[in-house]
This record gives C-alpha cells, sequence and structure tokens, in this order.
C-alpha cells in the first residue's frame, strides 16, 4: 500500500488522493429567471432518501452557474451514459453555447440519451466551505438501459460490458 503522509493539506495532493474514488457523471441544469438555461457537469451527486426522496449534489461558489443554483427552485440532474464523453466536457467548460441541440422547454432541460435524469424541486440548501450543497426532492425521474460514464484519477471511464444472464448462471 502506498502511504503519502502530507504535513499540510495540499491542494492537488488532496484533490488526487480522492481522485481514486470512481464517481459518476451527470449535467445539472436549471432555467434563471429570465428562462435562459444554465447548466453545469458534476460529479458530487448522491441519494440521500428514499422517503421523501432526497437527492443532493455540490456547487463550487466560483462556478459561473452558481448565481442561479443558489437561488433555483428547481433542477434536473441527468446522468450521463457512457457515449456521452463530449456533452460532459461541453458542460464543463465556461461559456459557449452549451445547450446546442438540447430541447429547453422553459423547466430544468434533460439531456436527451443519459442513463436516468431526476427533477428536482430545491428542499434545502448548506454552505459548506467553498462549496453549497443543494438537496432536492426528486418529483420525477426516468432510467434508461446503459452505462453509465464514469470519472476517476482525473479522467473520465466506461465500464467493460458484463452479460449479467452469464454471470447469474
Amino acid at each position: 500500500m502506498c502511504r503519502t503522509l502530507v504535513p499540510r493539506l495540499e491542494t492537488r495532493a488532496l484533490r488526487d488522493a480522492l481522485g481514486q474514488f470512481a464517481t459518476g457523471v451527470a449535467v445539472v441544469t436549471t432555467t434563471a429567471d429570465d428562462n435562459t438555461p444554465v447548466g453545469m457537469t458534476i460529479n458530487s451527486f448522491t441519494s440521500v432518501s428514499m422517503t421523501p426522496p432526497l437527492v443532493a449534489w455540490c456547487v463550487d461558489r466560483r462556478a459561473a452557474g452558481y448565481p442561479v443554483f443558489a437561488h433555483t427552485r428547481h433542477f434536473c440532474i441527468s446522468v450521463l451514459a457512457d457515449d456521452q464523453i463530449d456533452l460532459a466536457k461541453r458542460f464543463a467548460t465556461r461559456g459557449g453555447d452549451k445547450f446546442r441541440g438540447i430541447a429547453c422547454d422553459g423547466s430544468a432541460p434533460v439531456i436527451e440519451g443519459a442513463c436516468a435524469y431526476f427533477r428536482c424541486d430545491t428542499d434545502q440548501r448548506f454552505l459548506l466551505g467553498d462549496h453549497l450543497m443543494l438537496v432536492g426532492r426528486v418529483i420525477e425521474f426516468e432510467k434508461q438501459i446503459a452505462m453509465p460514464l464514469l470519472f476517476a484519477q482525473g479522467r473520465f471511464h466506461t465500464l467493460p460490458f458484463v452479460d449479467a444472464a452469464k454471470i447469474a448462471a
């Protein structure tokens, strides 16, 4: 086992250590007061409760979309499929037309082709260090049969296809 002791927490070293934990990749969307869609790539998504159905995610307080997300009453989290790396990169970049080719109807847009989506009403907000955690009450969701996109060690990853029927036999 490789163990590194750091006398003072160094941001890059801490980020690298945290990167050892693989996460899913999602895009969270909402709309600003003028109905302009806002979105960003996240990997801080988690289930909180089944009763009531609650999920949470965190937004960096320095993010371009922070002012909108900090006050939004609703949002949608789309869990990206393994063939949506380009969308993950597009929504992780500042500026540009992030919503090119994505249907926007005045509510928080759903990313088509995602493994799952969760439309939520904002339930609670918590300022935690340099991030804001938003807890959402799930009001609508849907899932598709697709492999999820993963992020670990600073890179996107995909899972190999495993035939569940062969494993169960």
